[in-house]
């Protein structure tokens, strides 16, 4: 009997763009398409196989594009049609693959759809968003009258009301960003004609964002209020609800099914558990590829949620990735990821953006890429940028920081400076900023003014620099693609995590038909004596050495005396074959 060979995306490693900060072509301080097909050659030569585009769409940008009035627009911030059917074949030709970032559950309030809606009670398209009356016993406007207590995303109520209707409308996120009605087969249908649209035109597949939030509990009913909040919990209401695996399984019968080429269908689930990610990645049910869930992305927060940082414990991440490898180990498929544009920078964040930079961006890659599933790469990860010494509440340009500074100092009553660390220690501003590119004026980002003020340490850190340097960043994220690209093990190898309890020592193996690689990695700034028996192998790739990203110049980790080294150096990592 032959074995289903493995899907093509398990060898791939993808690379996200975040278009407003990569790079601008025309000069008027956002980035655009020309910008990025300027910079595919880049890309190439680093390996990648995919480009993940966050949306290009037509958009008011309240919330940088995630917010569309058009999906089948492209905006005229980014550039034309004929500028992304460019960026398409571009990517083609290098033998990569275009990944759309797709945003339905929920528009922007100037979609036409939401106009209709908006228009009267008895528009054709009133239930395609959700509307309701207020709550028993309140008028419209009045305080405790939203349907529900829940918390918007964004801050303050998920609810918006409409004074001619006297009705409310639903936004988890900002209230520009109304909440479309899944339970309406219209809206399916319309979502399902766009996608086929965009994959007609030669797109290669979707990320979807916040997928797992379209299907909602009915009735819709209020959360608990957790302490320290002024709004209730609607998760358990709309995460994962009750019509979801239905809904998947309709859309990729009606988009996907019967399309013979290589396709990838990214599902963005906040609140995900193992054994839900099993169901909606099991190839069987033909729901999604691969999901993006955001345990691990949680583990430094405290009760009060992202902005209450409490620091990361590192067990506590080798027992979130240990369940989610074993989760997944025969049936579905891991997203890879600590970087993304919605989260704060990888070096500041888990690493050190000081002394070590170098030594901790790449230690955190070879951790995360030796894992089994798909990596993602963030724009400028590859360079190990960093969080960004924000000063003022006026440098931030995002509607969640900015909402959060509002709320925060002028309803909790909160220390305005004590806000304004937190935002500068997590907000997703810090992965936003501009891609640096040289030392030159604005990092070679624009030869405008940036939308968002380029990170000061760009003189210092920029691709121009590190790419010609003998401890690049850039180079060790090519030797990991490479590694991927070419091994079997590193693609599909059973993992097994070792020294589970050790506070600082990151230890795992791969094994394949014989193969064995054994990961090791000291998560501190301090050296690390290894346990006895761990430090031998043939290196195959780590981050100290002759200069050459880490490579030992005979690729063996033995002294002249045999004897195998019994220390990681702070923030060393090595990737060793064992077999």
């Amino acid at each position: 009997m032959t074995e289903t060979p493995a899907p093509w995306w398990t060898r791939a490693v993808v690379y996200q763009v975040y278009p407003r900060s990569f790079a601008d072509a025309d000069g008027d301080g956002n980035g655009d398409l020309a910008g990025i097909l300027g910079r595919l050659d880049y890309l190439a030569e680093l390996g990648v196989d995919i480009l993940w585009l966050s949306p290009v769409y037509a958009s008011p940008q309240k919330d940088n594009g995630y917010d569309i009035s058009d999906y089948q627009r492209i905006d005229p911030v980014f550039g034309t049609f004929a500028d992304f059917d460019a960026l398409v074949a571009g990517l083609h030709a290098r033998g990569m693959k275009l990944v759309m970032d797709l945003v339905v559950n929920h528009t922007s309030s100037e979609h036409p759809w939401f106009l209709d809606s908006a228009s009267s009670p008895q528009s054709p398209r009133r239930d395609w968003y959700w509307w309701r009356d207020p709550r028993k016993g309140f008028a419209p406007g009045e305080p405790g009258a939203e349907p529900t207590n829940w918390g918007s995303f964004f801050s303050g109520p998920t609810w918006t009301l409409d004074p001619a209707s006297g009705q409310y409308y639903l936004h988890l996120f900002a209230r520009e960003q109304p909440d479309l009605n899944w339970e309406n087969p219209e809206v399916r249908a319309a979502v399902y004609d766009m996608m086929n649209w965009w994959l007609d035109r030669g797109v290669d597949g979707f990320r979807m964002d916040v997928i797992n939030f379209v299907s909602k509990t009915l009735p819709l009913a209020d959360g608990a209020v957790p302490p320290g909040h002024l709004w209730g919990d609607g998760g358990p209401q709309f995460m994962s609800g009750p019509r979801i695996h239905e809904f998947l399984a309709e859309m990729h019968r009606e988009v996907f099914a019967g399309r013979e080429a290589e396709l990838i269908t990214v599902g963005e689930m906040p609140g995900v558990t193992v054994d839900e990610a099993r169901l909606f990645t099991d190839p069987a049910r033909a729901e999604v590829d691969m999901v993006f869930q955001f345990e691990h992305v949680s583990l430094d927060q405290g009760p009060g949620g992202k902005w209450d940082y409490r620091g990361l414990d590192l067990r506590d991440l080798k027992t979130s990735w240990n369940r989610w490898q074993k989760g997944l180990a025969d049936t579905g498929w891991n997203s890879l990821y600590l970087d993304n544009h919605d989260q704060p920078r990888l070096v500041s964040r888990f690493g050190d953006d000081g002394a070590y930079r170098y030594e901790s961006a790449t230690l955190w890659a070879a951790l995360l890429h030796l894992h089994r599933g798909t990596p993602y790469i963030y724009q400028g990860e590859e360079l190990g940028m960093t969080n960004v010494p924000f000063t003022s509440i006026e440098d931030f340009r995002d509607v969640e920081s900015l909402n959060w500074y509002e709320e925060a100092t002028m309803k909790l009553g909160r220390d305005p400076q004590e806000v304004l660390a937190a935002l500068r220690r997590t907000s997703r501003d810090n992965a936003r900023t501009p891609v640096q590119w040289t030392g030159g004026a604005n990092a070679g980002f624009t030869t405008g003014t940036p939308w968002i003020a380029v990170n000061p340490n760009y003189p210092t850190v920029n691709a121009e620099l590190d790419r010609s340097s003998p401890r690049s960043v850039y180079r060790f994220y090519q030797r990991l693609i490479a590694l991927r690209h070419g091994s079997a093990v590193v693609q599909l190898g059973q993992f097994e995590l070792e020294q589970a309890d050790h506070p600082v020592l990151y230890a795992f193996t791969r094994t394949l038909d014989g193969a064995v690689l054994r990961v090791l990695g000291n998560v501190s700034g301090e050296p690390l004596g290894l346990p006895p028996g761990l430090g031998g192998g043939t290196l195959l790739l780590g981050n100290y050495g002759d200069g050459d990203a880490g490579t030992a110049r005979d690729g063996n980790l033995r002294d002249a005396a045999g004897h195998e080294p019994d220390t990681l150096r702070p923030w060393e990592v090595r990737i060793l074959d064992v077999s």
